[in-house]
């Protein structure tokens, strides 16, 4: 193992090069990770730690934020593990209903691939991705028997879910908020490079990072790059992203929490070629007999459900969200909480809630602690990373942080 420098750098002194990087550098923090969240890969076998030059933490997040390679083609494993409970099956069930907006997804494509990709915010998956600069890319998430491919060339987006025989087709579609094209929904990191630059946005005061040796990933050399909170009550204990000796590229990332054990995140290349992929990689044609929806088709029924909605909460008067679209933020960096309200100030369905099925509440129970302060009483919902406090007047406590960190915010507020 290389000795390269690991010397922690924070919000003070930092050169302007440095905070002209941080954008790219933190905490996975309220990463709601969703966010998220989501996350990529076992642990990958070593075949040794190369011997390098030494670097800084200052000049490999730099050589991150330099990379410009646009051109690669590979196979990706994700990994993540919150630590819901099973109960059979349940909470997958329960979780997949929720992404599918409560109704099962009976009137979306199956191929929809905001609904889609939410499923790589649990288990084990396989991907195989590639990309051609800003207007060609490919995602193929691989299964025992199955497929499901999304495709973005030009102003073209196809995905097609092989179980189903279902495509989904959008024109004009696949815009990230800053003009860059993506075929993945906002939000929905697919490669380690993605995770990392989600990890790493604001470590200003807030983060140790320091270089910790080398390592082989894909048969690539690479630097290690580690991230610490400096905060007490995060629920991360460190993030740390082997980058590219050569190209800056991350190849893998793996967000490790505070409680120990596997890691909650761990996503990382297999293989991986820095060259021009085929032009077929980015070309699709639906298969005979598959049923096509056409995301206007779709967006149009969606709208329909929701006002269908609002006219029930209207007539139940069920309120609305208070500040809707605009959660309070305590805190900040890798102990940010976001603060909101339920609707109509609602809280948890109880023992004698009849409109509430016994394995629902059962459910919750598995996952809630019930705790008391000056804030009243509620339960806070714990994962590995993100855990939820909701009180019994309605108020609701959001972010990677301890049961106790929550339960203070709450005092406070």
């Amino acid at each position: 193992m290389a000795p390269n420098d690991s010397a922690e750098t924070n919000g003070t002194a930092a050169r302007p090069g440095r905070r002209k990087a941080a954008r790219y550098i933190v905490p996975v923090a309220v990463a709601g990770v969703a966010a998220a969240t989501i996350g990529l890969v076992p642990a990958l076998a070593s075949s040794g730690d190369p011997d390098l030059p030494k670097i800084t933490a200052q000049e490999l997040i730099e050589k991150i934020a330099a990379s410009d390679t646009e051109q690669f083609s590979g196979t990706v494993k994700i990994s993540t593990d919150l630590g819901i409970p099973s109960m059979g099956g349940m909470a997958d069930s329960f979780l997949s209903g929720a992404a599918k907006g409560g109704d099962g997804g009976k009137d979306a494509s199956s191929a929809d691939p905001q609904a889609k990709l939410t499923e790589l915010a649990s288990g084990t998956h396989t991907l195989r991705v590639a990309a051609d600069g800003p207007d060609k890319q490919r995602l193929s998430v691989l299964d025992d028997t199955s497929e499901y491919s999304l495709i973005h060339n030009g102003d073209q987006v196809w995905a097609y879910d092989s179980a189903s025989n279902a495509v989904y087709h959008a024109e004009g579609r696949g815009k990230a908020p800053h003009g860059k094209e993506q075929a993945a929904p906002e939000g929905v990191p697919t490669t380690p490079k993605a995770l990392a630059e989600e990890a790493l946005k604001a470590a200003d005061g807030t983060t140790s990072v320091t270089v910790d040796g080398t390592a082989r990933v894909a048969g690539r050399d690479a630097y290690r790059l580690v991230l610490k909170p400096e905060q007490k009550g995060s629920t991360v204990e460190s993030v740390t992203v082997a980058v590219d000796a050569e190209n800056g590229v991350p190849l893998k990332f793996t967000l490790r929490p505070s409680s120990g054990g596997k890691a909650v995140v761990d996503a990382g290349f297999t293989s991986v070629d820095f060259g021009k992929p085929a032009a077929s990689s980015f070309t699709f044609t639906p298969p005979k007999g598959a049923k096509v929806t056409e995301a206007d088709d779709a967006k149009a029924k969606g709208h329909e459900k929701e006002a269908r909605k609002a006219a029930e909460r209207a007539q139940g008067d069920l309120g609305t969200f208070e500040g809707e679209g605009a959660p309070k933020i305590i805190g900040k960096g890798w102990n940010s909480i976001a603060e909101f309200r339920t609707p109509g100030g609602a809280a948890l369905p109880s023992e004698a809630s009849k409109d509430v099925p016994a394995e629902a509440r059962q459910f919750l129970d598995a996952l809630g602690d019930k705790v008391t302060g000056k804030f009243g009483s509620g339960t806070v919902f714990k994962t590995r990373l993100i855990n939820a406090l909701m009180t019994d007047d309605g108020r609701v406590y959001v972010g990677a942080v301890t049961k106790d960190a929550l339960v203070a915010a709450a005092n406070a507020g």
